[in-house]
C-alpha cells in the first residue's frame, strides 16, 4: 500500500513540475508546434489530480484496512474508531491534511482545465500557476511531510487512535469546508496573476472569476461558522469566538475576501481600484498559506496547532517566493492597472465601497498584529506578551458597527456623486423612523418603572403597613 501512494505522489510531482515547465515556454516562446506542448501541459496537470486522487485513495483503504505499518494510520486511527471518523482521519493530522489540500488544488485545477476553452491564453496562465503551486505541495509531501511514511520495526497490534478533541460530528464537515474556502481562493489568485502578467484587456478576468471567488467564500464561512460552533461545544471556551491563533488565521483571508468581492464591483463598473484588488487577492491567497503556516510551525501556541516541525521553513520560502513574483509583475506591469475614472464625491457609493474596503483592512491587520505581538515582543524584549479578547475587542467591534452602518448607507448613495435632494429622498423617512423608534422607547421608559423600582415600592408599601399595624 505505502509502495503504491508513495509512487504515486512522485509521478504526481513530475507531472505537475512537467505542466509548469511546458506551460511556461508554451507561453513565452513564439515557434511552431508550441500549442501542442501547452496540451500537453494541460493533460499533464489534469493527470496530476488523477495520481493524487490515487494516493488519497490508496491512504484511505489503509485506514480502513487498519495497515497500522504506516505511520500516519498508526498515529491517526485504530481498530475501534467509527468509520466516519477513520473517513476524516485524511485531514486529521499534518500530512494527511497536506495530501487533502493537494487533492482540492488538483480538482480545482481540473475544473479550470476542463473549461479551458472560454479564454484559452487567459485559462492557461491560470493553469501554469496552479500547477506552481501544486508543485510546492508536492515537495512537502514527498520530501518533508510524507503520508506514506512506514513505521520501524514490527508491525503494532493496534492505532494509537484519533485525538478524542477531534472526536466531534464536525470533525467531518468543518475542516473540508475550511480547505474548500483555503484552496479555492488559488483559482482568483491564478486568474488575477496570469491577467497581470499578460496584461489582460478589459475586466472578463473578474468575471470568469466571480463564481469561483463566491463559491469560495461560501465554503469558507462555513468553514469558520462550523468551527466557532465546534469550539463552543467541545473546547468549552465560554463562547464562541476566543481570537485563538488558528481561529484568527480562518479570520484573515475571510475579511480581504470580503473586501475582493465587494470592491471588484467598482473596477467593473466604473473602471477604478484595479491596483488594489489585485493586491486584494494576492493578499487573500497569502493568507490562507500563512494560516497553514500558523498551524505547523510552531510559531504560535494553539489547540489547533499540529505538532511544531521544520516544514514552516517550506511555507516560509513559499510565501517570500510568491510575495516577490506579484511585486515584480506589479512593478513591470503596474501601468496596465491605471484606474480609468477618478473619486469624484466622497459622498458616493464609490466612496462607500472604499471605506468598507479601509474598515475591512483595518479589522485584518488587528487581528495580525495581535496574532502575531506575542512572537514579536518575544523576538524584540525576550518575554512574550500576550494580546488577550479585551484587545481584539476593543477594536473590531467599533469596526464592525461601522461596517453595518455602511451596508445600510452605501445602496442608498449614488454613483459618482450623491446630490442633497437624493439624499434627502433616501433618508427622509429612515431618520424619521429611528426619532420616532427613540422617542417612543423613552417615553416607555419613563412612564414604566424598572423591575428594581417595583420590588422597591412594594418592599415601602409592605414595611408601612407592618408600621401601622
Amino acid at each position: 500500500m505505502s509502495l503504491i501512494g508513495s509512487f504515486a505522489l512522485l509521478l504526481a510531482l513530475a507531472l505537475s513540475g512537467y505542466s509548469f515547465i511546458a506551460g511556461v515556454l508554451a507561453l513565452t516562446r513564439k515557434s511552431s508546434g508550441l500549442d501542442r506542448l501547452g496540451e500537453t501541459a494541460r493533460r499533464a496537470g489534469i493527470a496530476t489530480f488523477a495520481l493524487v486522487l490515487l494516493a488519497a485513495t490508496v491512504l484511505m483503504i489503509a485506514a480502513f484496512s487498519n495497515d497500522f505499518s504506516i505511520s500516519y494510520i498508526f498515529h491517526h486511527s485504530n481498530r475501534d474508531l467509527p468509520g466516519p471518523y477513520k473517513f476524516a482521519m485524511l485531514w486529521s493530522g499534518q500530512e494527511g491534511s497536506l495530501l487533502f489540500w493537494s487533492l482540492l488544488l488538483g480538482a480545482y485545477g481540473l475544473v479550470l482545465r476542463l473549461r479551458f476553452k472560454t479564454d484559452g491564453r487567459l485559462f492557461a496562465h491560470a493553469s501554469v500557476v496552479i500547477a506552481a503551486v501544486q508543485m510546492f505541495f508536492l515537495l512537502v509531501l514527498n520530501f518533508a511531510a510524507h503520508p506514506f511514511a512506514v513505521m520501524q520495526g514490527s508491525r503494532p497490534a493496534d492505532g494509537a487512535g484519533l485525538n478524542p478533541l477531534l472526536q466531534y460530528p464536525e470533525m467531518v464537515i468543518h475542516p473540508p469546508m475550511l480547505y474548500l474556502g483555503y484552496v479555492g481562493f488559488t483559482v482568483p489568485f491564478a486568474f488575477a496573476l496570469g491577467a497581470l502578467i499578460m496584461k489582460y484587456p478589459g475586466e472578463k478576468w473578474i468575471h470568469i472569476t466571480r463564481r469561483w471567488t463566491m463559491v469560495t467564500w461560501g465554503f469558507l464561512t462555513c468553514g469558520v461558522f462550523l468551527g466557532a460552533h465546534w469550539a463552543y461545544s467541545v473546547l468549552g471556551w465560554g463562547g464562541y469566538w476566543a481570537w485563538d491563533p488558528v481561529e484568527n488565521a480562518s479570520l484573515m483571508p475571510w475579511l480581504t475576501g470580503t473586501a475582493f468581492l465587494h470592491s471588484v464591483m467598482m473596477q467593473e463598473k466604473r473602471g477604478m481600484m484595479k491596483t488594489w484588488n489585485m493586491w486584494l487577492i494576492f493578499s487573500t491567497f497569502m493568507l490562507t498559506v500563512f494560516g497553514t503556516l500558523l498551524t505547523r510551525s510552531g510559531l504560535v501556541s494553539s489547540v489547533h496547532a499540529f505538532a511544531q516541525s521544520s516544514i514552516g521553513n517550506w511555507f516560509v520560502v513559499f510565501l517570500a517566493i510568491t510575495f516577490g513574483v506579484c511585486l515584480v509583475f506589479y512593478i513591470k506591469n503596474r501601468d496596465h492597472l491605471r484606474s480609468e475614472n477618478k473619486l469624484e464625491s466622497l459622498i458616493s457609493r464609490e466612496s462607500s465601497f472604499l471605506f468598507n474596503n479601509l474598515l475591512l483592512l483595518v479589522a485584518c491587520f488587528t487581528v495580525l498584529w495581535g496574532t502575531l505581538f506575542p512572537k514579536i515582543s518575544e523576538w524584540v524584549q525576550g518575554t512574550q506578551v500576550t494580546m488577550g479578547p479585551p484587545f481584539f475587542n476593543r477594536v473590531n467591534i467599533p469596526v464592525a458597527l461601522l461596517l453595518l452602518v455602511l451596508t445600510a448607507v452605501g445602496p442608498l448613495l449614488a454613483w459618482r456623486k450623491t446630490s442633497w435632494e437624493s439624499l434627502k429622498r433616501n433618508f427622509r423617512w429612515p431618520a424619521l423612523g429611528a426619532l420616532g423608534t427613540g422617542k417612543t422607547n423613552r417615553i416607555s421608559t419613563r412612564s414604566s418603572p424598572s423591575c428594581f423600582q417595583c420590588s422597591l415600592r412594594r418592599r415601602w408599601r409592605r414595611n408601612l403597613f407592618a408600621a401601622g399595624a
